[in-house]
């Protein structure tokens, strides 16, 4: 039985914690003393639901009904809430609406529909396709095709095997010869080259291994949701975090759906905002996640001119393998075109099947006529020019399919007639060529269809494409103009203040393709674009052995951004990052010999004793990492929002989205250096003083004084803190330091928090503010007790 426990609370701070076998929620309530001493005030748990079997991540749901037993069950997770609420503590969730796992011997609502096919009252769980593939659900499960696959399908009672994949038998199906009974079936096994193109199922992005979930039906709503909900009615958990809603049919519907069953509770979710882009208003939630205030702290920590040096260095020397010359909005219009046209196949096809069927039904006489393949075209050049990763009901789709990407759109026709389509196309999705279920369908199809390209091509491809800054290749990230000016900083701080102050923020996640301290390294080099430069030149001098230069240069800054080569992690990296980019290998058509050559370069250059030569120059620049490093934590800790901390990184964490993201947690306590003591005191201060940076507390920037002035960036919390860090400080060491730069302080004496014997009133000399660390974090005398 879960004691009684008091109404939750907002968070004043999360700390994400990766549950998986090895770490399970005894293991998470065994850190709670230290998580809690911390100063965070909830745990912010990876989902918790049943998984696959053996599940890193436990994105792959097969029950929604059950606590996950692989990780101590539902009494281990309520056994978890107790021992975090003795300390204080309570519990964010994160659940996965869109999809689950496509593994029908483990997903028994899925296993009924491949059973029981249409009828099936677990059929409306599930985007599938019926009138296509002949009314059979493909699974792409087969290793080849299927004359070669034939003899390893074994019938064995009421089940069909292969392998280790068992599914379902249709009734009265059992005794048929097995070419006849496959037919007779409510699926298709099939070569698992087909999904590409005929696959009839929603999944995940291109994931074939996660089908879609119709969380829109109300009644799928219900049944996938009754256990986290009964959660929350008793208090084992206070908050959400929803991931991937731009997946969902309709995600304005769906989150006022979950915020009245919720009663309201603190959710955010997990949507990427392209840069510029808002949070739709109307939108019940907290917030984001945090990807886009990500974007603005590593952006204020990065050089704008000396990112263009450092640009056109990588295009001399990657050349002519950057993508045709190293443009970002260029290889990401090649890269969606990709995408579209091989792994969205599928998608694209029942796209257009949809838009078509609205226009061969309608009674507007300017929608017939139209050949599939305009309208294929149509909207394949229309969602190529999307900026964003969708529309919503709730906003503008002209402002997402703008009237100029249309224009763009029509010189893809040769006959003027045939670009009509376009327009077709374009009224279809601005809800201006008629209402009804077909329409609506077609503009959901497109709305989802645009965020799976979104995904893929940005972040899944051209991220890989294009690399002059690999810190800049980031989700919600803009590579093609990373750095942000402190004037932008303190705009989009103001703003999340006053638009949404209990949002998510986050500098290191679970998906983050590289942790905040290796981003913070490489943000150094736009500092000195020419001084890497040399290096490079040094370290590959005759060229020997480089597959190519791209990867050559990803490769060199991948080791520059960890500070070691590990033989194994690096080329694991690497080779993700030659398959993700598509240009002479990938995960579905792979080349041994180039991917060989990749693996020998790793080894003998960058892991090898050129590479030592690199780690040699990052140590270096060691003072001017660190002040990175602390500036970007401490930002993110005090600046609007409630600011989520991945598990270790409050201490120095290094890391890449592969291999390190399925690690087990490991924090650095004893002694975390200065990160882990800024860290906990920015955490605690939170915590102690939840009114300075709360919904109701205010955010001024504070403007420094002097030639150095620009090197500092600070502001002030609700009056009471200050946060002040170093920005740029190699251009500021070579510039001749802080001289008599001053900060204007608001009136009091102010403290320094981590060194409370340290007082500043009045106009502080920079220099003395920044004596101890690069960052200061001060509070004002008698605040707490005022407070």
């Amino acid at each position: 039985m879960t004691p009684e426990r008091p109404e939750p609370t907002v968070p004043t701070a999360t700390y994400r914690l990766q549950l998986q076998p090895a770490f399970p929620f005894g293991a998470a309530a065994a850190a709670v003393p230290y998580l809690a001493s911390l100063g965070v005030s909830h745990l912010h748990l990876s989902p918790v639901l049943e998984a696959v079997p053996g599940s890193g991540h436990g994105y792959d749901v097969v029950d929604h009904a059950r606590v996950r037993e692989e990780l101590g069950g539902e009494e281990g997770l309520r056994a978890l809430a107790a021992t975090a609420r003795e300390h204080g503590l309570g519990l964010v969730v994160d659940i996965v609406p869109n999809h689950m796992a496509m593994a029908p011997r483990h997903n028994r609502a899925l296993w009924e529909v491949l059973r029981e096919g249409p009828k099936s009252p677990y059929a409306r769980w599930f985007d599938i396709d019926w009138e296509a593939q002949g009314g059979q659900v493909l699974l792409p499960v087969l290793g080849g095709p299927l004359g070669e696959e034939l003899g390893r399908l074994e019938v064995d009672g009421d089940v069909l095997r292969y392998y280790d994949q068992v599914f379902p038998l249709r009734e009265g199906t059992g005794e048929l010869p097995l070419p006849q009974l496959l037919d007779a079936q409510w699926y298709r096994p099939v070569w698992w080259r087909l999904a590409r193109t005929e696959l009839n199922y929603r999944r995940f992005f291109s994931i074939s291994e996660l089908i879609g979930v119709r969380v829109e039906d109300p009644g799928v709503f219900e049944a996938t949701h009754a256990k986290i909900l009964q959660l929350l009615r008793e208090g084992v958990i206070d908050g959400l975090r929803v991931d991937h809603p731009d997946g969902l049919a309709d995600p304005d519907g769906y989150l006022r759906l979950l915020h009245e069953a919720t009663g309201g509770r603190w959710t955010v979710v997990e949507k990427i905002l392209s840069d510029g882009e808002h949070l739709p208003a109307s939108w019940p939630v907290a917030g984001t996640t945090g990807y886009d205030a990500l974007r603005y702290v590593d952006g204020l920590f990065t050089d704008p001119a000396g990112f263009g040096e450092l640009l056109g260095q990588y295009r001399r020397f990657a050349a002519p393998q950057t993508d045709r010359g190293g443009d970002w909005e260029a290889t990401v219009r090649r890269a969606a075109y990709k995408v579209l046209t091989h792994e969205l196949a599928a998608e694209m096809d029942r796209l257009t099947r949809a838009a078509n069927r609205v226009c061969v039904t309608s009674p507007e006489p300017a929608l017939r006529d139209r050949a599939p393949w305009a309208l294929r075209t149509a909207l394949q050049e229309l969602l190529v020019r999307l900026e964003v990763y969708r529309p919503y009901a709730s906003g503008d789709a002209a402002r997402v399919v703008t009237e100029e990407a249309a224009a763009q759109a029509r010189l893809a026709f040769v006959v003027p007639e045939e670009a009509g389509a376009v327009d077709v196309v374009r009224e279809l999705v601005l809800r201006r060529a008629g209402d009804g279920p077909q329409h609506a369908e077609f503009q959901t199809r497109f709305a989802q269809t645009a965020s799976a390209l979104r995904a893929k091509s940005v972040e899944d491809t051209a991220f890989y494409r294009y690399v002059p800054l690999l810190s800049a290749t980031e989700v919600g990230g803009n590579p093609g103009s990373p750095a942000v000016s402190p004037d932008d900083f303190h705009a989009y701080c103001a703003r999340l203040q006053r638009d949404w102050p209990l949002t998510g923020t986050v500098a290191s996640t679970h998906d983050t393709k590289r942790s905040a301290d290796v981003r913070a390294a490489l943000a150094v080099l736009t500092e000195c674009p020419e001084r890497w430069a040399d290096v490079l030149t040094e370290v590959t001098l005759d060229g020997e052995g480089v597959p190519d230069a791209q990867l050559a240069w990803a490769a060199w800054q991948t080791v520059f951004g960890l500070g070691e080569g590990d033989v194994e992690r690096v080329q694991g990296a690497l080779l993700k990052h030659v398959r993700e980019a598509g240009l002479f290998t990938s995960w579905t058509e792979q080349e041994p010999p180039y991917e060989e050559a990749v693996a020998a370069f790793v080894a003998a250059g960058p892991c090898g004793a050129p590479g030592e030569r690199v780690a040699a120059f990052r140590d270096r620049l060691e003072p001017h990492i660190r002040a990175n490093t602390l500036g970007m934590a401490l930002a993110q800790l005090t600046m609007p929002g409630v600011p989520d901390v991945y598990q270790g990184t409050e201490g120095e964490y290094r890391a890449l989205v592969d291999p390190d993201n399925r690690r087990v947690a490991e924090f650095p306590h004893p002694d975390p250096g200065d990160k882990g003591a800024v860290t906990a005191a920015a955490l605690r201060l939170r915590r102690r003083r939840p009114e300075v940076f709360g919904d109701s507390a205010s955010y001024t920037p504070l403007a420094a004084e002097g030639a150095a002035a620009a090197h500092c960036v600070a502001f002030a919390r609700s009056g009471e803190v200050v946060t002040a860090v170093t920005r740029l400080s190699l251009r500021l060491a070579r510039s001749g330091g802080w001289g008599e730069t001053l900060l204007p302080l608001p009136p009091g004496r102010w403290a320094d928090v981590l060194a409370p014997e340290r007082e500043f009133s009045g106009h502080a000399r920079v220099e003395e503010l920044f004596a101890r660390l690069p960052v200061a974090l001060l509070e004002r005398v008698g605040g707490a007790e005022a407070g």
